[in-house]
This record gives structure tokens, sequence and C-alpha cells, in this order.
């Protein structure tokens, strides 16, 4: 059996990276919070790309739902812990990969034990979970951690990069703004300015922000792990064209269309204000 090199098995990254990039790359420790549907394919990309330590966080277990487009949602996973079946994936791209693991999720007890020694954070929550979303970002935020969100819409991949002395997560979205119901449209809103997927949604029933429900697919997590990556590698290595918070984009593969977008003060914005406000009328908020 042939044994694991490290620089052989990521040896096809030379030549967009250098050698001594990878070499720092091997070092660097990421954060992911969630590992199911992008949460899941991050942990691969990464581990794909030559990170080698990790911070893991995720107390959920896979179940059908997720087989449309989780990573590790297969028939022999069904009910096991999504820590454990990612944890086994990353170890079988590296297993010399240095994980601590959050079997509990992040917590307000946690966080900063989560975050210790963290170079960068990848957001890969459900899109629901504003409470602990919220405590992360702003635990970032106060230690200078860089931060990326990549959220899966339609099929495509709308980022964001929060950046150390740069507008943070809850300036940004301020999701606080407004009473809780609230929260997941103004979430969107901030996510996706151009709103380049809903001019295909062919069942709009089936988006139901109220009781946090809404469609999903492979593709829209497979770009979004893609596009995290690379981000995550610009910021980590120094290097590359960055759009920061309150600057964004939104790429759609159904549409062939890239969206660059820009909100300055986020969803203060008088066009993301007026969004909101039409949004809130039509779903009755």
């Amino acid at each position: 059996m042939q044994s694991f090199i490290y620089e052989n098995a990521f040896s096809r990254n030379i030549g967009w990276l250098t050698c001594q990039e990878q070499k720092v790359l091997r070092n660097k420790r990421v954060a992911i919070a969630g590992l199911g549907g992008v949460g899941g394919v991050h942990l691969l990309t990464l581990c794909r790309l030559g990170i080698g330590k990790f911070h893991l966080a995720d107390f959920d277990t896979f179940d059908l739902a997720n087989f449309n487009r989780q990573a590790g949602a297969t028939i022999s996973t069904l009910g096991l812990s999504k820590l454990n079946v990612m944890t086994r994936q990353a170890r079988d791209i590296n297993p010399e990969l240095e994980i601590r693991e959050f079997a509990e999720g992040v917590t307000a007890g946690n966080v900063e034990d989560f975050l210790k020694n963290v170079d960068i954070y990848i957001d890969g929550l459900d899109f629901f979970a504003f409470r602990v979303r919220e405590l992360v970002f702003a635990a970032c935020a106060e230690k200078g951690i860089p931060a990326v969100t990549a959220a899966p819409l339609g099929m495509g991949a709308a980022v964001l990069n929060f950046l150390p002395g740069g507008m943070s997560f809850n300036e940004y979205f301020r999701l606080n703004d407004g009473p809780e119901k609230e929260k997941p449209l103004r979430f969107l809103m901030g996510l996706a300015p151009a709103r380049l997927q809903m001019s295909y949604l062919a069942d709009p029933s089936t988006v139901d922000l109220i009781n946090q429900k809404g469609p999903s697919t492979a593709m829209a997590c497979q770009l979004c792990a893609g596009i995290a990556a690379t981000e995550a590698l610009k910021i980590l290595l120094g290097r590359g064209p960055l759009r920061v918070a309150p600057k964004g984009f939104h790429f759609d593969a159904y549409r062939n269309k890239l969206a660059l977008t820009s909100r300055p003060g986020g969803n203060r914005h008088p066009l993301q204000r007026l969004a909101i406000l039409l949004a809130k009328r039509k779903l009755g908020l």
C-alpha cells in the first residue's frame, strides 16, 4: 500500500501555488461551523488545497433530506454524526490533519476555544442559524479573524468577505434592526442584493422564510466551496484581488451571470431598505 506523503499528495497544486505557498497553507488553521450543504464541501475542498489544521463544529446527523446536496449524506451514513463522517472523509484525504472537533456545535461557552489560534473562519452554518452566526462573526470581528460567507442560492453563490478593520457582519446585515421574524429576509437581501436566483425559481411556494424552509441544489453548494476556498487562499497568502464588505459578488451558473454588488451601509443602504420594505409587504410581515 502506498504511504501518504504530503508533498506528493498536493503536488498538482504547484504551479498555481508556489512550493513555499503550499508550505504556508499546510500550517494554516481554518475554522468551519456547520458541515452540511456548504460546510462539508468547504472542508473537503480546503483539505485538497492542502490546509493542515481545522476546528470543526456540528451537532447534527445525516438524514434523507440531505441527499440532494450534502457531501457526507449517503445510505451508509444515515443517522450518523456529520462531524464524525466529515472528519473521517477529511482524514482519508490527509491522514496528517490536525483537527479539533466541537460536537456540540458553536455555543457562547465554547466560541472562544473554537476560534483560538484560527487564521480564518469559513461559514457553513444553516441559513436560519442566526443566533449562532451573529455570535461567531462578532467574535471574529473582536479577534481580528477574517471571515468568509458563501451562500448557496438557486444554482449560484453569493459571497461576502469580512476582514479585520473593515465593516463587520453585524454592521452590514443589521439583523437586529427589526423583529426576529424579519431576520431571514434581512439576511437573504444582504447576501444577494442582485437577487439573480429569483428569475428562475420554478415553484415560489417552496420559499417560506417565516417557517424557515427553502429549496437547495448541489450545484450551488459546490460553487460555494470552490469560491470560498479561493477567497480563503487569497486571504491566507495575501495575494489576489478581494471584494470586502460592503462589496460582494454573486455568480449564477444557471444565468451565466456575475454581479458585482456594493451596498455602503449594508442593509441600511437606501436600495436595501426599499427592497426589504417591498419584500416585507409581499410576505405580509
